[in-house]
């Protein structure tokens, strides 16, 4: 059965966490039902991406980084999922948000024998939005052994600072946008003693939540039979705005017709929670 609301109650523990830590497992939120549905989009995706997808893994290379954005326009379990879905009630409760607007998804499939790395990075720079209310769910469609999953760098949601964005593949170029707050991003894999690095096994129904700020990055997945599908959606509370870049944003969705300082509500950005059942 396709759940609307979190399988359970999410406590006041796990959203001080996440407010201190810029990211928290959340054990069991997520129906099965979801995750096969979710599955099932994956699958088509993967056999008819989108305009946006990237190929990662070097053509002759082990394995696959595949990347794809806004299944949730093509394929109508992912859409099902956005409007329907607990992803909106989980993004309110973590954020203490008074409305979710749902911003896009993220696909991100490691094949077993992959090698490639995601690069050190937080998302909100590669995003036109400005506000503190920006968050994500990381939900695998595979159970996911600590040592592929993707680690947090602990409080760095709070540091005030801007990394500059850079593609997901070989030699991580910049993505060329500008923004006088940002930063080059250091080698947290050389500070890995430096920092307090978070990652977690999840089980089928588990999730993380994190902040827009949150520095993460992930190995790659070197298992020869283990799949690492994971489905990452991105919410907005009240305070997000529409802020211009200069320069390619990722993903490089247009023809919104907000301008800067409009809040992020508008078709392509729907409002997702809390639910209207009328006028």
């Amino acid at each position: 059965m396709l759940h609307r609301e979190p399988l359970r109650a999410i406590d006041d523990q796990e959203v001080a966490d996440f407010a201190r830590d810029g990211a928290v497992l959340l054990k069991g939120l997520f129906d099965l039902d979801w995750i096969e549905l979710l599955a099932e989009a994956v699958e088509a995706d993967k056999a008819a991406p989108g305009p946006m997808v990237r190929y990662n893994t070097p053509p002759g290379d082990a394995g696959e980084f595949f990347v794809d954005f806004q299944l949730w326009q093509r394929w109508e379990g992912a859409r099902h999922f956005a409007f329907e879905g607990p992803g909106g009630a989980i993004a309110a409760r973590m954020m203490g948000a008074a409305s979710i607007n749902y911003y896009h998804d993220h696909l991100l499939v490691k094949e077993p024998g992959t090698a490639e790395k995601t690069p050190w990075h937080h998302d909100q720079p590669y995003y036109p939005v400005d506000g503190g209310m920006v968050g994500s769910i990381w939900l695998p469609l595979d159970p996911v052994p600590r040592n592929v999953c993707v680690e947090y760098v602990a409080g760095s949601h709070r540091w005030g600072r801007w990394f500059a964005p850079q593609f997901f593949k070989s030699g991580n170029p910049d993505l060329q946008v500008q923004d006088p707050r940002f930063e080059t991003i250091p080698d947290f894999d050389a500070q890995r003693e430096q920092h307090e690095l978070l990652s977690w096994d999840l089980a089928l129904g588990d999730c993380i939540f994190f902040h827009g700020l949150t520095v993460h990055g992930a190995p790659g997945n070197l298992s020869v039979q283990g799949r690492r599908r994971a489905y990452a959606t991105r919410w907005l509370g009240e305070d997000a705005r529409y802020a211009t870049r200069i320069g390619q944003i990722s993903p490089p969705i247009e023809g919104h017709g907000l301008k800067p300082g409009d809040a992020m509500d508008c078709e392509m950005f729907p409002r997702v929670w809390p639910v209207t059942t009328g006028p």
